[in-house]
């Protein structure tokens, strides 16, 4: 009985010190050098013979209150991501840190009262629910869990989850093939609500529902968002759809962050070479347009395997600008503008890093061919006003500078003549 209490006693402590609100802004989750290899292994022994680089190298923060969306190719990483800030799965190196308190390999017991503060959506609706059970059963199963009683009990208040979600709440005891795509994931998005979470991660939550249940979905979540003040990381390959949600985006490939910045300045001005790319694929309804020339940018290939990666940059196997020290020298992921991170030797929209380095790479050459010449012309000419803006600026500040330094060289002369004429009449006075 005393061990028992004593462990009561823990846990709830442990859920105290998690249960702190953090304010709208601060950082919720932060990620450092998030690596997640899975061992490829051979033979009788099972001897490791090389390893899948799922995740290599993440670092981002997630602020409280904020949605950051993830975008980029089938394979990237994305989803993986998702499941190690969950701690569903065990990061092979890297620091994964919550409401400030270190969470990466904490065990079982450690990360039981923190599962009520980070839930996650998942992709598939039809494979998360589990078929023998009722809905009733699967949206209250937080509760059992985590031995909290709702006022009400558990019932009422599944009950009233399912009304939150638009789903009738007499429908309590059906099961799930009783229910159509769009509804299971409905139920999902009820069971991971229902402990009010602070940390929400949606892998995917529309990509396996209908277009037309797809913004029912995604209008749902947003409610939500601003009634429970939730926190969102959204998993998405559908670009409009991230557009909508988010406040900031992160561009993976090949289980890199290539570009992170806040949605208007990511879709206004794209930076990296491979997030232009994949913005030129959004399709514009605009009728007037039909007969226009496209201005999409076609990728040659398919990312490389994860199992050996390129050197350097990862992207130059399949960018247009890449050049010899896209080849060698992996760039480091830095903020060119105020809240835009972008990891490219020659960025887009701004000044080349490289401007010494101007050969391109024969994998360059042809993927230029698959490259609108508006588009290679609108980069050249918006790479030149930058650098010549910079420039500019730089001239002025060294005006100013040189200008400061007369205007101060001016003032201690004029000192010197008052002191040198006052040292001038004090001696004729003495006289």
């Amino acid at each position: 009985m005393s061990e028992n209490a004593e462990d009561k006693e823990a846990k709830a402590a442990g859920a105290a010190t998690l249960s702190k609100d953090a304010a709208p802004g601060e950082t919720l989750l932060k990620v450092t050098g998030l690596q997640k290899h899975f061992p490829i292994k051979k033979g009788l022994f099972q001897r490791q013979v090389g390893a899948v680089r799922a995740v290599d190298g993440l670092d981002f923060e997630v602020r409280s209150g904020e949605t950051l969306g993830v975008v980029g190719e089938s394979g990237c990483g994305k989803s993986t991501m998702g499941r190690l800030i969950t701690r569903l799965l065990e990061p092979t190196a890297g620091t994964i840190e919550f409401e400030g308190k270190d969470i990466t390999h904490l065990g079982v017991g450690g990360m039981r009262p923190m599962r009520r503060d980070v839930q996650m959506i998942f992709q598939d609706p039809y494979s998360s629910l589990n078929p023998r059970h009722t809905i009733g059963t699967i949206v209250g199963a937080p509760f059992r869990l985590q031995g909290v009683e709702p006022e009400g009990g558990i019932k009422k208040e599944v009950q009233r989850l399912l009304s939150v979600v638009g789903l009738n709440p007499e429908h309590y005891n059906r099961y799930p093939h009783e229910f159509s795509g769009g509804q299971r994931q409905r139920i999902g998005i009820a069971r991971a609500l229902a402990l009010k979470p602070k940390l929400v991660v949606a892998d995917e939550p529309v990509s396996a529902l209908d277009v037309s249940i797809q913004a029912q979905v995604v209008n749902l979540m947003d409610d939500l968002q601003e009634e429970l003040g939730l926190t969102y990381v959204i998993i998405a390959h559908d670009l409009s759809v991230v557009r909508h949600v988010s406040d900031r985006i992160a561009v993976m490939y090949l289980g890199k962050i290539v570009e992170l910045a806040d949605r208007d300045s990511l879709y206004k001005a794209p930076m990296h070479p491979y997030t232009k790319a994949l913005m030129s694929a959004v399709p514009i309804p605009d009728p007037k347009r039909k007969n226009a020339k496209s201005e999409r940018i076609l990728l040659k290939g398919d990312v490389p395997s994860p199992i050996s990666p390129p050197s350097g940059c990862r992207f130059h196997t399949r960018c247009w600008k890449a050049t010899e020290i896209c080849r060698t020298t992996e760039p480091a992921l830095l903020e060119l503008k105020p809240g835009q991170r972008v990891a490219c030797h020659h960025p887009e929209n701004f000044e080349d890093q490289a401007p010494q380095d101007t050969v391109l790479l024969t994998a360059a050459k042809e993927a230029a061919e698959l490259v609108a010449d508006e588009v290679l012309a609108e980069s050249a000419e918006t790479s030149a006003a930058v650098a010549a803006e910079l420039a500019e600026e730089t001239t002025e500040e060294a005006a100013e500078e040189t200008g400061a330094e007369e205007t101060g060289a001016d003032e201690g002369s004029a000192e010197a003549s008052e002191s040198e004429s006052e040292s001038d009449s004090q001696e004729s006075t003495d006289k």
